[in-house]
This record gives C-alpha cells, structure tokens and sequence, in this order.
C-alpha cells in the first residue's frame, strides 16, 4: 500500500487522533494525517526522531544484536506508538508514528494493526 493509503488506514484504528511517516535520518515527515491545534504532527515527528536515535545509539553501545520492533511512549491520556518500519524492505530508516487516546483505544489491537500496515507499506 502506498503512503496515502498506509495513513489512513493507520488513522482507521479506534482511538486514533494523528499520524506521521517520519524519516528518522532527517527528521522529516513524508506524510501525515489527523493532529490538529494540540497535537504539531510535524513538531512531534522531529522530537521523537531523537528517541528513535537515542535508543538506537544504546543498543549499539550495548552491542545488542537486535531491532527495534516499536516504542511505546505512555501519557495519562494518549499513547503515543512508534513502529519502525522494516529497513530492509524500505531501504530506509522509516517510522510510523501514531498517537492514541487512551480512553477510546485498545493498545494490543492498535499495535496489532499497526504491524499489518508496516507490513504492507511500500514507499
């Protein structure tokens, strides 16, 4: 599934309020949908490309011989998910950021849809 499509299918999961394609490289979003006044898609895709970095760096530092399948960032009224996309099928340092209001969202089934989306996005 193309860009557009993987957004609002990601936009689709129950509790939704805001998503972003973020390059972790730049810091820059290559598509967003939802947000709004509280929520700066583009402004929280630049910060959390530095946790996705930061715990890159540590895992390198600890010479773990893994992947990052996805960070959880948890609000008292949002979750805020970050699922690396498979960098050897994008041929890139991809994430998908989607954030969640707790108290209309499911996290395992969010997560769960999640997996399918970045499963099927080619970019």
């Amino acid at each position: 599934m193309n860009i557009d499509t993987a957004l609002k299918e990601c936009m689709s999961i129950a509790g939704a309020v805001g998503v972003a394609l973020v390059d972790y490289e730049s810091g820059m979003s290559l598509g967003t949908s939802g947000g709004g006044d509280w929520l700066n898609l583009e402004l929280a895709a630049a910060g959390n490309t530095e946790v996705v970095r930061s715990k890159l760096r540590v895992m390198g530092a600890l010479s773990l011989k893994d992947t990052i399948e996805d960070i959880l960032i948890t609000l008292h009224r949002q979750y805020h998910l970050i699922r690396l996309i498979d960098s050897v099928k994008a041929k890139s340092s991809l994430f998908l950021y989607l954030v969640l209001e707790r108290e209309n969202s499911n996290l395992a089934l969010a997560r769960h849809q999640l997996k399918r989306v970045e499963a099927d996005l080619y970019v």
